[in-house]
């Protein structure tokens, strides 16, 4: 399943995001609004490696700010950040359980990181981790983002598995085929008057002479 998956993953990807740069500050992208690729490495465990590559997956994620409210979804890939005025999201992992499982579950591995005062200080702002670990979409309340500002949680995780095929597109009526336009116009070809009925025998004969 996912979730026996998502926590075993869980230390080995905090482990890769302590190997980076101990400074929060060098996390954040410079620009807000636009997804960038980041330095952090890719890892695909055993057992995840069937279907989808893990770079090529796409998150689809919800970020909420609970001041004014607004919700956005983010799409990234695994090793992607963006930033959004004050806040930054990043991109480890995302996962789902394969078609033929019986608990179906979608999940990312997600760090949030926030530019803000640290609480109880008067310190300046600055970028600071406030979250860091796995996401579910089916058990949101397994693991969640604490922060009195931003939300973050899993909407999606776009993959594929071997054996599934893409869905069928269905046409519209616009572009039915022609033959079948042609069966309901009339023909242009000349038309012939009917026959006329043959004439009804008479009843009797005449008398002979």
């Amino acid at each position: 399943m996912i979730r026996s998956r998502g926590l075993i993953w869980l230390p080995v990807l905090a482990t890769l995001a302590a190997c980076g740069s101990s400074e929060d500050e060098t996390l954040a992208p410079a620009k807000s609004g636009k997804a960038i690729s980041t330095n952090d490495k890719i890892v695909a465990m055993s057992g995840a490696n069937i279907g989808t590559p893990m770079a090529e997956r796409i998150a689809v994620l919800g970020l909420l700010n609970k001041r004014n409210g607004q919700t956005r979804d983010v799409e990234l890939k695994p090793g992607q950040a963006i930033r959004f005025d004050k806040v930054v999201i990043r991109l480890r992992a995302c996962e789902k359980t394969a078609p033929w499982e019986n608990q179906p579950d979608e999940g990312a591995f997600v760090q949030l990181l926030v530019n803000e005062r640290p609480p109880g200080t008067t310190e300046a702002e600055r970028w600071r981790s406030v979250f860091s670990g796995w996401l579910f979409k089916g058990n949101p309340a397994a693991n969640v983002v604490e922060h009195p500002i931003y939300d973050v949680w899993v909407k999606a995780c776009k993959m594929r598995f071997p054996g599934e095929e893409a869905p069928v597109e269905k046409k519209s009526s616009a572009e039915a085929p022609a033959a079948d336009a042609e069966d309901i116009a009339p023909s242009s070809a000349p038309q012939l008057p009917p026959e006329p009925a043959p004439a009804a025998a008479d009843d009797a004969s005449p008398d002979e002479a």
